[in-house]
């Protein structure tokens, strides 16, 4: 990748805005661009005012010295030392070669102002030829001085160190590979589904091939290559890190159709109440059996000898060894009970699945509306994740809730909103009991549905998820498509 040339994951990175916002000024001609990428010189025109000293990047790297986190924390951050090392000496190549093609430029000047000593021995055109060197002086002069660096580009020479680029083939999905996470690490955290089993390079399901750059093995694994997959430049993308900015070509999920079913022995990390009828229950999956999900799905869980029930993950699966899920305690719900009054940490919960459709739908940036009732906030809330991964172009969360302590994590939502510029959250209490709803409460809801779309203009323009008890969600489900949004635009999961 040329150095004068930027991925658009890597330049919204620098300019600390989104991908979508980027590919929103290449399409009204604000910015430039060539087969995808932008050069840094009209990316630093286009958007001049960015605090580039004060950018994500760096404001990160600082919030870590500052927890000081330890040995781990910067393992996260700065690459293996033999990669860091690779990607200066690459630096210092480049460095080279412009250093070589400086001392020709200089070299060129001199002989140039021999010419204009010549050309000024001319008699009535001496003036002029004097004038030129005077002004050709000033010019090298000034370009030369120290300070004009682009300073865009500086901090891509610092970012191109710290991050390798990848671009994943034929799907052209683009991540950075930070710290000393694996090349699958890294893409799980961008929110690239690859296919994946194991992660511990015995089953193979992560191999792919490298088309281009540089990467380094990481750990051993046992998985055995075929002279021919050799040959081809196969890797397992768990057991590999990019050293360079690479190209791979890589199978990814498409759909739930590409996920396999799994059986996983997972063990309680955390019982957490979050009221009094609501347990953040967080396991904790073996490093080398991972859950691979999409955002939104179900899984069965089982705890004690037989009491199971199917829940959706309220977690994102950028972070696929950590489930967390939302149980609410109803009356006659055995798992339920087992959960509040049984289980204890490091406890064994079987999990199976995943299961269920309620999915994000990828494709052209469309504005996201997310309608949580009571529970459904739990498969809500990994979408939601799921989506700022992507770099969603825009994000709208309204939380109703039958009464105010049913909108048991309200924090997320304005931490959410604090946060992001592109966020919206709001809270509405019903204050009747969203499972069970009469005329006069359907008609309550379906106003408060109306206002949202009253007020938000683009809403029909966007996509929607709704997630909760069936009765509110049915009524939600059927106002927005009675409203003129198109089937595949509207999204709906049941949660008891």
């Amino acid at each position: 990748m040329g150095t004068d040339m930027l991925s658009l994951v890597r330049a919204a990175r620098l300019v600390g805005v989104t991908r979508t916002a980027l590919q929103k000024k290449i399409q009204s001609g604000e910015l430039p661009s060539f087969d995808g990428m932008v050069s840094i010189d009209s990316l630093l025109a286009c958007y001049p005012d960015a605090e580039l000293e004060d950018s994500a990047e760096l404001q990160r790297i600082t919030r870590i010295k500052e927890r000081a986190f330890g040995k781990r924390v910067f393992e996260r951050v700065l690459p293996d030392a033999e990669v860091l090392a690779a990607r200066i000496a690459d630096m210092g190549k480049t460095l080279a070669h412009s250093q070589a093609q400086l001392a020709a430029f200089q070299a060129l000047l001199e002989k140039l102002r021999g010419r204009l000593d010549q050309l000024g021995q001319a008699g009535d055109v001496a003036q002029a030829v004097q004038e030129l060197k005077s002004w050709m002086e000033h010019e090298t002069e000034s370009a030369m001085a120290p300070g004009f660096d682009n300073p865009l580009a500086a901090r891509e020479r610092v970012l191109s160190i710290m991050t390798a680029h990848v671009t994943v083939l034929p799907g052209k999905q683009e991540f950075l590979v930070e710290g000393q996470d694996t090349l699958l690490e890294a893409a799980v955290r961008a929110g690239i589904p690859l296919n994946y089993g194991c992660s511990g390079g015995n089953c193979g399901l992560c191999k792919a091939r490298l088309v281009a750059g540089q990467v380094k093995k990481t750990r051993h694994y046992d998985y055995v290559m075929t002279e021919q997959e050799k040959s081809q430049n196969y890797l397992l993308l768990c057991s590999h890190t990019a050293v360079s900015d690479v190209v791979i070509e890589a199978a990814a999920a498409g759909g739930v159709q590409d996920i396999p079913f799994q059986q996983i022995n997972a063990r309680t990390r955390a019982l957490t109440p979050l009221g009094d009828d609501i347990m953040l229950l967080h396991l904790e999956t073996p490093r080398s059996q991972r859950l691979r999900f999409l955002a939104g799905q179900n899984v069965t869980l089982q705890v004690g000898e037989a009491f199971s029930a199917e829940l959706p993950i309220a977690s994102c699966p950028c972070d696929d060894r950590n489930l967390l899920f939302h149980v609410r305690r109803l009356p006659g719900n055995l798992f339920a009970d087992y959960v509040f009054s049984h289980l204890r940490r490091n406890d064994t919960v079987r999990v199976e699945g995943p299961q269920g459709e309620f999915i994000l739908h990828e494709g052209l940036p469309r504005k996201l509306y997310f309608i949580a009732f009571d529970g459904g906030f739990a498969p809500i809330k990994s979408l939601i994740e799921h989506a700022l991964s992507l770099s969603a172009d825009s994000i709208q969360l309204h939380w109703f809730g039958s009464r105010q302590d049913a909108i048991y994590l309200p924090n997320a939502g304005r931490a959410w909103a604090d946060a992001l510029d592109n966020f919206g959250y709001t809270e509405h209490v019903a204050g009747f009991d969203l499972r069970t709803l009469s005329a006069q409460r359907e008609t309550a809801l379906r106003n408060a549905l109306r206002e949202i779309a009253e007020r938000d203009g683009g809403l029909r323009e966007g996509n929607v998820y709704i997630a909760g008890p069936a009765a509110a969600v049915t009524l939600a489900e059927n106002f927005f498509l009675q409203l003129g949004l198109p089937a595949t635009c509207v999204s709906a999961s049941i949660v008891r």
